[in-house]
């Protein structure tokens, strides 16, 4: 009896400009012997950190395990969805699968850096130097949208004729939902939307409990101005991680994407060390943007008798 082929992932990095921002944007292209040109094409988008608690009533030694995440940790899971969608019909197989970085996370951070260090605001937090030919985006800019107006020009300019499923996670649903804001309420950019641990909210769920959010998001955006995220090397680093929420908790594929893709070398005045890819500063200042997520819960419900929507919460409810 013949042996199943093995499954075989091509990778390919990318870098893009978007003319209404001076920030670059990275991506990486999967596409298997497992794949058909008939087939889906997937869009993913990261969240904003790791975390295991987000109170402000939290210990602060809990508070403080916030790091970034970064586009290549969905590669186990890119790699399971080609095994599992390979005997299906070829229209039900994946074409390729797409994964963005955040502006100022992973690869995209590192190209970004001199441009990132001159902000005043958090990635978005000011107007698109070039208009946009759109109406794009409220002077409340704030968090994805900018990374949103990313996924939406890549989309219109690369993905047409794709049968695109766009799957996001926490802030990256935020992302996924504002990047459709331009596009026809009845011609929507995408087939089906993933949500999973969806991070958007109506405006009446927000002021119910505005005060407590305000004060978690706040709590949030100190602790990572001020959390550990350098070492002396990626064994040091993958130690100090390893002993902690939430990432000893981690699949260990996952965690070892996260050293090898989420950290990069920094000159120090004794030689080197590694440092995290992703500018805190950036990170930190988007937590207390709530604007984005409350407009993208109004995409939501204006889209989802439109287009499948599924929202996926995880097993383990460490962050609500």
């Amino acid at each position: 009896m013949s042996q199943p082929p093995s499954m075989t992932l091509h990778i390919d990095s990318f870098t893009f400009r978007v003319a209404a921002t001076d920030l670059q944007s990275s991506a990486k292209r999967y596409t298997s012997n497992f794949g058909s040109r008939d087939g889906l094409t997937l869009l993913f988008a990261h969240c904003v950190g790791s975390r295991k608690f987000a109170s402000a009533h939290a210990p602060r030694s809990i508070q403080a395990e916030r790091h970034p995440l970064d586009k290549e940790q969905w590669e186990p899971t890119i790699e399971q969805i080609f095994r599992l969608q390979q005997r299906k019909d070829e229209r039900y197989r994946i074409r390729e699968v797409w994964a963005f970085d955040w502006q100022s996370h992973g690869d995209a951070a590192v190209i970004n850096a001199r441009v990132l260090d001159s902000r005043k605001d958090a990635v978005c937090q000011s107007k698109p130097r070039v208009s946009h030919p759109l109406e794009v985006l409220t002077s409340s800019w704030a968090a994805p949208a900018e990374w949103a107006l990313s996924l939406e020009s890549f989309v219109e300019a690369h993905l047409r004729g794709h049968r695109v499923v766009a799957l996001g996670h926490s802030a990256g649903t935020g992302a996924i939902l504002l990047s459709m804001k331009n596009f026809p309420v009845y011609k929507p950019p995408y087939i089906a939307v993933f949500l999973v641990e969806p991070t958007i909210l109506s405006q009446q769920l927000f002021d119910a409990h505005a005060k407590e959010r305000e004060d978690s998001a706040n709590m949030t955006m100190k602790v990572t101005l001020t959390r550990r995220d350098s070492w002396p090397s990626k064994e040091a680093a993958a130690a100090y991680l390893q002993r902690r929420l939430p990432w000893k908790s981690w699949d260990s594929r996952v965690f070892d994407i996260y050293i090898n893709h989420g950290l990069r070398t920094i000159p120090t005045p004794d030689g080197e060390a590694v440092g995290l890819k992703a500018n805190k500063r950036q990170e930190g200042m988007a937590y207390p943007q709530f604007a984005p997520y409350i407009e993208s819960f109004t995409l939501f419900r204006e889209r989802c008798m439109i287009i499948p929507f599924h929202i996926i919460f995880g097993e383990k409810i460490d962050f609500m």
